[in-house]
Parts: C-alpha cells; sequence; structure tokens
C-alpha cells in the first residue's frame, strides 16, 4: 500500500540522517581508525537504500496523472459519442451537449483534488506514527506541578535498594543500604559494573526504582514523594563526560542559576580555578564553546561544569569520575574546585583515584550490586579486604601524568567473608 511505501521511505530517511549524525560526530574517530573507505561504502548502502525507497513513492505519484488524465480522456471520449448520437436522434439539443462537456471537466478536476490529497495524507500518516511514537510515551512520572524549591538538608539515606535494568536480567543493585548525614561525603569504590553508577543515578530519578525495590530517603521523605523538578533542583551532578551546549561561556553557566548576576557567575568561575583560561579567550564570558564544548580542554570544560554547578549550589552532590581522563597538573585544579564545591554538602563520590576517596566519611565498597565493606580508609586498608587489595594493585590509582585505565575485574570472595572491621550506618 502507499502508506507502508511511505513508512519504508520515512525509516530509510531517518537511517541515513542518524548515520551522517555519527558520522560528523565521531570523525575524528573514523579518521583515526583510518576508516573512511569503509564508512564511505556504509554511506552509500544506506543512501541507495533511501533511493529506492524514494524511487517506490515517486512511482505512485508518477502513475497517479497518467491514470487520472486516461480516465478523463475515456470519459470525455464516451460523453462527446453518446451526446452526439443524442443530438443526431434529436433528443439532444446542441448546446446541451457542450454544457454537459463543460461540467464534466469541472467534475474531474476535485476528484483529481482528491487522489492527490490522499496521497498527502499517506505521507503524512507515515510522518505522524514517527513522531507519536514518542509523543505516546508515558509522561515521567513525578513532574505534579511547580512543586516546592526550598532547599534540603542533604539528610540522605538507602534501604534496601534493588534495581535491575532488565526484568529477567541480574540486578545491578542488591539490598544496598547506607545512610549519609547531612554534609557528609560518601565514595563508591568497585571495578567496572559493580553498580557505581547506577548507585547515583536513581538518587535523581534518572531511573525509577520498582515498587519492590527499596527505598530511597532524602531528609526522611521518600524521593518519590518530592515534585521531580523540587527534588532535581537539590541535587547537582558532575559527570566524566561534561556536556556543554553549543553557546557561549555565560549561557553553559547560566544553566545553573538563570538569575545570576556577574560577580556571581566570576565567583564561581574562581571557585572552580576556571577564570585564567576564561581570561585569555578574546570575548571571556561570551566565548562561544562550539558544539559539546569542543573548542575547549576536557579539563576546561570540566572546570566549567564545576563552576556550573556551583551557582546551582545544590544540597546534595553527585561526582560520577569528575577527575578522570586529565593530566595531573590539570586534576590538581579540578580537585581544588571540587573541595569548594564539595564543602557542607552531601556529596556521593565515585572514582578510582586516591586523592579523591581518602577524604571520604564513609567509602563504600560494591561488587556485583553488593556493598561487601564500608568505613574509611584507614579501617579498610586495616580490614586488608577487597579496598586494600584494590589499592595494592593500584586498581585505585594515584595521580598521574598519563591516563587513567580502565579497571580490570579483580576475583572476589564472597561478601559473608569481606565484612568490614568498623561497619557504618
Amino acid at each position: 500500500t502507499a502508506h507502508r511505501r511511505y513508512r519504508l521511505q520515512r525509516r530509510a530517511s531517518s537511517a541515513m540522517n542518524s548515520l551522517l549524525h555519527d558520522n560528523l560526530s565521531g570523525i575524528r574517530q573514523i579518521r583515526s581508525f583510518a576508516r573512511e573507505r569503509e564508512e564511505h561504502q556504509r554511506f552509500n548502502r544506506v543512501s541507495d537504500q533511501l533511493r529506492r525507497a524514494t524511487l517506490v513513492v515517486m512511482k505512485v505519484w508518477a502513475m497517479y496523472n497518467p491514470s487520472m488524465y486516461l480516465i478523463g480522456t475515456i470519459g470525455v471520449i464516451i460523453t462527446v459519442f453518446v451526446g452526439t448520437q443524442a443530438v443526431l436522434g434529436g433528443t439532444m439539443q446542441l448546446g446541451a451537449l457542450v454544457a454537459f462537456l463543460l461540467l464534466t471537466g469541472y467534475l474531474y478536476e476535485p476528484v483529481g483534488k482528491l487522489h492527490q490529497l490522499n496521497q498527502l495524507l499517506q505521507a503524512g500518516r507515515a510522518a505522524g506514527e514517527r513522531v507519536f511514537e514518542i509523543m505516546d510515551e508515558p509522561i515521567e512520572p513525578g513532574w505534579l506541578s511547580q512543586g516546592s524549591t526550598s532547599s534540603v538538608a542533604g539528610d540522605l539515606r538507602y534501604e534496601n535498594v534493588t534495581f535491575s535494568y532488565r526484568d529477567d536480567g541480574r540486578p545491578a543493585l542488591n539490598q544496598v543500604s547506607f545512610h549519609a548525614r547531612p554534609g557528609e561525603t560518601i565514595a563508591l569504590v568497585g571495578t567496572t559494573g559493580a553498580g557505581k553508577s547506577t548507585l547515583a543515578s536513581l538518587l535523581p530519578r534518572f531511573y525509577e526504582l520498582p515498587a519492590d525495590g527499596g527505598e530511597i530517603f532524602i531528609d526522611g521523605k521518600e524521593i518519590r514523594d518530592y515534585d521531580m523538578r523540587a527534588l532535581r533542583e537539590n541535587i547537582g551532578v558532575v559527570t566524566q563526560e561534561s556536556f556543554l551546549f553549543n553557546g557561549t561561556i555565560r549561557e553553559n553557566l547560566l544553566m545553573g542559576k538563570p538569575s545570576a548576576s556577574d560577580e556571581e557567575l566570576w565567583r564561581a568561575v574562581d571557585a572552580a580555578n576556571a577564570r585564567s583560561f576564561i581570561e585569555r579567550l578574546p570575548e571571556r564570558l561570551e566565548s562561544v564553546v562550539g558544539e559539546r564544548g569542543v573548542k575547549l580542554s576536557v579539563g576546561e570544560k570540566q572546570r566549567l561544569s564545576i563552576a556550573r554547578a556551583l551557582l546551582k549550589d545544590p544540597p546534595i552532590l553527585i561526582l560520577d569520575e569528575a577527575t578522570a581522563s586529565v593530566d595531573t597538573a590539570t586534576e590538581r585544579l579540578i580537585q581544588e574546585a571540587l573541595e569548594h564545591l564539595m564543602a557542607n554538602r552531601t556529596s556521593i563520590v565515585i572514582a578510582h583515584r586516591l586523592s579523591t576517596i581518602v577524604r571520604a566519611d564513609q567509602i563504600l565498597v560494591l561488587d556485583h550490586g553488593r556493598i561487601i565493606e564500608r568505613g574509611t580508609h584507614e579501617e579498610l586498608i586495616a580490614h586488608g579486604g577487597k579496598y586494600a587489595r584494590l589499592c595494592e594493585q593500584s586498581l585505585l590509582e594515584a595521580p598521574r601524568e598519563t591516563e587513567p585505565e580502565e579497571l580490570e575485574e579483580a576475583p572476589i570472595e564472597s561478601p559473608d567473608e569481606q565484612m568490614p572491621a568498623t561497619p557504618k550506618p
């Protein structure tokens, strides 16, 4: 059917746009791996699929005009033949025949337009299906109203939190419980896939806990009872990959506090150790950073991300590998900025570097979604368990000039054998 053809064309067009976006975004990786020829061939294949799908659609349109003209012409011939016989037989006047032929011409035009409109409707229906696939998605729960944006104290408690990305999959988190008092820093440690980022992502409700997946409380109130806007306005997030919008430095910073004055902006910039590189830019705060901040280095983007979080001034902070992939000098600047940011805030820190972890009030060691050790740096080293082995094997890295290596999986004893020497709530 015409609808199916238009739908196939839309899918082919979507595949083409997606491929172009990926190739342009990853052009550096394509060049570094010398994959230009392969990607060009891949583009040709997708382009050919779009060409063939478009040709099928164009055939539908191409068949329309000749068929309508043929039907109209046959109708006129029949009308003239029958009308001529009637005129010759004296049953119809010549003027009536001419008038009938003119009216028949007026009739064919709207009929033809109806057919054309049907083609447009089929094309619109195919496009609309793609739009409604998104519009029909359920609204994110928790957007009750504007809600109260009053600040919270930052008392944080996880109780028997269990979460899985798939209904039948292995839990990413399994019966996780801990308590962080206002102003405390909780460091999450573990090998790749242990559940650190998942644990942190549940707090601002980037993922929804199932009904039987435990509870998370802020100041004694379950997070699902907060309005989503109010909840997230009290949580700041700084990740390893700092996302900057294609705008000016000022516009990116104002994401944290749209009403901030220039004085507040520069105060946050100073606290994030970002003034030095901003003042070197020709337009300073009005300098455009490019798509995803492409005009800035990794360390510069990270410091702007920290300045943005400082402007937001949240009572709860999540730091996910905020000092990874930078050199020692840049890490020192970022670490100083993080100390300003973490002061008097409840902080959840995910890191692989000892410089970030040792100052934590409580360290949680995760393995396969479970907390197998908890305590301070000194307590866990004295205990001689998983955390101590990670330090000995340099899987928790001290600052260095090269970029951090990927964490490697290490053999783990059962959780019962790894209970801490000095447990904390």
